[in-house]
């Protein structure tokens, strides 16, 4: 959430943002708005101020035994000025803040300005693999396998839901543990389990809410959500809290399951894995101070590129550009695999770091040591990383002639030392 003042003082900046983001924001109504509010708030100040005045002249003439019938009339007609003004406050106050929700954070400077075409690849790791026999696809191998069921599925709950079993679930049981021991072990990462239902205000303090609320799943007697991420309940935890300087940066990573309702992109990579309404995700959460915020930003992508070395697959940085930018996000990387069956690159990873703008929606802070001042933290998440594409991925790129598929060296302890997946 942008800060009004910040609005008010740095108009053409906010409406330059808005434009590189390819989005329609009428800036000159808020501050109109604003300026009513403002005005409403001088005159009820005023009007408090003279009504504190007038209970004490009322106070010294009913001590002195005097007449206060003309004070006390004055001071009624002020006290009813005052509730009128109240209930105006409240109504400009609730559309603003109406209108502030829905005002995307600025991009980082550094950005590419355009739409997804003009996103930026910052680097490869890996070769893309050439097999000597035609690759088959994620969705053939785990049908051959038996190690996904689709139809059952999609009996048992819908379409673009996954029935994961044998090797399929032992494999993604590996890949969860494998990343929450690495980001635990070696990134220094605190391990979150969190509730896999958020309230409205959480969805709000990181920005879900009033934009994307259609692509939520929403409880029908209860105002609450399944989350689309672990971000949700863990950036969260801190809430309308304020955090001491020495304990920043606070680094949390979880696992929890996602979902998704993706409204709007029905008839897209609909069959497999590539788009489903839940899967899991390993995600790191971080709270920092405002200087130090890109810097944690390239270590967290380092920390997602670890996992995807290890699995020894090959992917490429991306530096989003502003319109592909998501609506919280200041900046983001995305880290995609590549998968050799389908020929694709795939989103595996979104790294962002958000500014103060999820701190101030959530009202997280911290307290400095010198001067006792105290801030909005940074908040920064990124996917540590997303699967089921992370195993469209392994299955293609490990996939063999004979219609197995090796398993990574990294997953095998996980595994009881298992090399290959067959039927």
């Amino acid at each position: 959430m942008l800060d009004i003042k910040f609005i008010r003082e740095n108009q053409d900046l906010v409406k330059q943002a808005i434009k590189n983001r390819a989005l329609k924001i009428d800036i000159d109504s808020i501050i109109k708005i604003d300026d009513t509010r403002r005005k409403a708030l001088n005159e009820f100040e005023e009007l408090a101020a003279k009504r504190n005045k007038a209970n004490d002249e009322i106070g010294v003439l009913l001590k002195e035994k005097k007449d206060a019938k003309v004070k006390i009339s004055s001071m009624k007609e002020i006290s009813k000025h005052i509730g009128g003004l109240e209930a105006q406050l409240k109504e400009q106050e609730t559309e603003l803040n109406k209108l502030l929700l829905n005002i995307p954070n600025l991009p980082h400077s550094s950005l590419p300005v355009g739409d997804a075409s003009c996103n930026k690849i910052v680097r490869s790791w890996g070769e893309v693999k050439k097999l000597d026999f035609k690759p088959l696809s994620h969705i053939e191998l785990c049908q051959n396998l038996d190690i996904v069921d689709f139809n059952r599925a999609t009996k048992i709950t819908g379409s673009n839901f996954i029935l994961f079993k044998g090797w399929g679930a032992k494999l993604e049981r590996a890949l969860i543990n494998f990343m929450l021991d690495l980001h635990t072990n070696e990134h220094g990462y605190t391990e979150i389990f969190p509730p896999f239902l958020v309230n409205r205000a959480s969805m709000l303090g990181t920005g879900q809410l009033p934009k994307l609320e259609e692509d939520m799943y929403k409880l029908k007697d209860d105002d609450l959500f399944l989350i689309p991420t672990a971000e949700v309940p863990v950036t969260n935890i801190f809430r309308d809290e304020i955090l001491e300087e020495d304990k920043l940066p606070i680094n949390y990573t979880a696992y929890t399951a996602c979902f998704r309702r993706e409204a709007g992109s029905y008839g897209k990579d609909t069959k497999g894995l590539v788009r489903v309404h839940q899967f899991d995700k390993v995600e790191m959460v971080k709270f920092v101070k405002p200087e130090d915020s890109y810097a944690e930003l390239e270590k967290l992508v380092a920390d997602a590129e670890e996992v995807l070395q290890l699995l020894e697959l090959p992917y490429r940085v991306v530096m989003l550009s502003t319109q592909d930018l998501s609506f919280a996000a200041s900046k983001c990387y995305d880290l995609e695999a590549y998968a050799v069956g389908t020929d694709k690159w795939l989103e595996v990873s979104s790294c962002s770091n958000f500014e103060s703008f999820q701190a101030r929606r959530a009202n997280i802070r911290f307290r400095r040591k010198e001067g006792k001042r105290i801030e909005f933290v940074h908040t920064l998440n990124g996917s540590g990383v997303a699967l089921p594409r992370t195993v469209v991925a392994i299955l293609e790129n490990y996939q063999q002639e004979d219609g197995s598929v090796l398993i990574p060296k990294a997953l095998q302890p996980y595994l009881n030392g298992q090399k290959r997946i067959f039927r």
